[in-house]
């Protein structure tokens, strides 16, 4: 397995090692004492799926006082996912880092908490799966207007499909610190 770190501390690209055969491949998704050796000591205790069609954006989703690690990767298709420093008191504070995930590179992205998370599809259709180290609370998630100019993300699509929601989000300078990402 290859880890790969980002501008962004924490923020880690994954490289499972894959192992195939006539038949296909086959690889371990996680395997806990092995990440952990790795130094990924998060303790996941959800997992979701997530089915969307080309163009989608999904994002950019945060839990505020119940912060959630993510270790995501598309299982088929292909997406560009970015991870935002929302950490107020960090010197990266706003910035981005995004990847491409797919079912040919099957990488895994590892999103840690103080950062929010949101992907667009770039395939027909994608369907995409992520551990979560938190459990997911409606009345505790925030979110950013993935166009926001202050974070200034690359977004490789066009005329974005987006939920009534997130469409709705206010921009990263719009947000109190205490809206923000508050460890627990």
């Amino acid at each position: 397995m290859n880890i790969i770190p980002t501008p962004l501390e924490g923020v880690l690209i994954i490289e499972p090692d894959v192992y195939h055969d006539q038949r296909g491949f086959f690889f371990e998704t996680y395997q806990k004492e092995r990440y952990q050796a790795l130094g990924i000591v998060q303790d996941f205790v959800q997992d979701n799926i997530s089915f969307s069609k080309k163009g989608t954006v999904r994002g950019l989703h945060f839990q505020i006082t119940k912060p959630q690690a993510k270790l995501v990767q598309a299982i088929t298709g292909e997406i560009f996912d970015v991870a935002v420093d929302i950490r107020p008191e960090s010197a990266t504070f706003g910035k981005w880092t995004g990847i491409i995930l797919s079912e040919e590179n099957r990488r895994q992205f590892l999103i840690p908490e103080g950062f929010a998370h949101g992907f667009a599809v770039l395939s027909d259709t994608a369907l995409f799966s992520y551990k979560c180290s938190n459990y997911y609370k409606a009345d505790d998630e925030g979110g950013i207007l993935f166009s926001d100019p202050f974070i200034g993300i690359e977004w490789p699509v066009q005329n974005p499909i987006l939920s009534g929601k997130d469409q709705k989000y206010p921009g990263l300078k719009d947000l109190e610190p205490e809206q923000l990402y508050l460890p627990g």
